[in-house]
């Protein structure tokens, strides 16, 4: 079965050429104790049967200095697709999208919420930002946002001025599953299903929460795929911020997966990414 990784890290050992600067203003400590340059991650994906793997900006590390996924997609453009970083508030932002696109990146990423700032930023739907909202919609640039479940508000808003945009969740929004199905707790981000343009990223974030109290991945993936369907559900596994090899990544997402049919899992595991990032497509599948 064809793999893409939708979420993935790189950390670069030249600290001059690529200088720390984090938003939250801390580095984090993952990309401190467990770094993957381009060369490890390559080897870590051939080393995992993946085919191609979304380099995703590492926002608690560079910021919005996105020049490192650049010379790691264009080192290896027939096995990487890069994500990048802006400040969707910046008067800017639409010129530094078009820059980064320019430079061969596929996407850009939102971080609302993360290890460097805990909690849900409240400039999520601020009106400065619309500008490269609708940038993003009027090019069909997919938006990969780092949130929470209590940034689901401002995010339908957003949706209901920009209905065609395309919004990938990282790590699903984070919900709470520990109540277990129907997950009632959980219930705004099915409701947020009536987007068309919403998509789920499911890492091992998503697959660990899905263990807590009463729930399973088992039954959050059937009530996932039931409200969603398998071809809006992309796989990632969050390497190297994910504690554990990338092999152990991937069996996990595969145990968490079996029950699934043939159909939705190459959806999640490759389809959906290819749907989202048509790049992953090109030059033929990986040997």
């Amino acid at each position: 079965m064809t793999i893409f990784d939708t979420h993935t890290h790189v950390i670069a050992p030249d600290t001059t050429l690529y200088p720390t600067d984090p938003i939250g203003g801390h580095q984090s400590e993952w990309s401190q104790k467990r770094p993957a340059d381009a060369a490890g991650l390559l080897a870590a994906i051939d080393g995992a049967g993946i085919a191609k793997a979304v380099v995703v900006q590492a926002s608690t590390v560079y910021g919005h200095d996105n020049r490192y996924v650049v010379d790691t997609v264009r080192a290896h453009p027939s096995r990487f697709v890069g994500v990048y970083s802006i400040d969707a508030l910046a008067p800017d932002a639409v010129q530094r999208i078009d820059h980064w696109q320019s430079e061969g990146l596929s996407g850009f990423r939102l971080f609302t919420t993360g290890s460097t700032m805990p909690g849900q930023s409240d400039w999520l739907g601020h009106k400065d930002s619309f500008p490269a909202w609708a940038h993003a919609e009027k090019r069909g640039i997919p938006v990969c946002l780092q949130m929470t479940m209590e940034g689901l508000p401002a995010l339908r808003a957003l949706l209901e001025r920009f209905p065609t945009v395309r919004v990938l969740l990282d790590h699903c929004a984070r919900p709470d599953l520990s109540d277990g199905a129907p997950f009632a707790a959980a219930r705004a981000l099915f409701d947020i299903a009536t987007f068309p343009g919403v998509y789920l990223k499911l890492t091992n974030r998503t697959l660990a929460a899905a263990t807590v109290g009463k729930s399973t991945p088992r039954a959050f993936l059937e009530r996932t795929i039931e409200t969603f369907g398998a071809g809006r559900i992309a796989w990632g596994s969050n390497f190297p911020a994910a504690e554990g090899s990338l092999p152990t990544l991937v069996a996990t997402a595969h145990d968490a997966l079996a029950s699934l049919s043939p159909q939705d899992r190459a959806l999640i595991f490759s389809g959906t990414a290819a749907a989202i990032y048509p790049v992953l497509s090109e030059g033929g599948k990986h040997v």
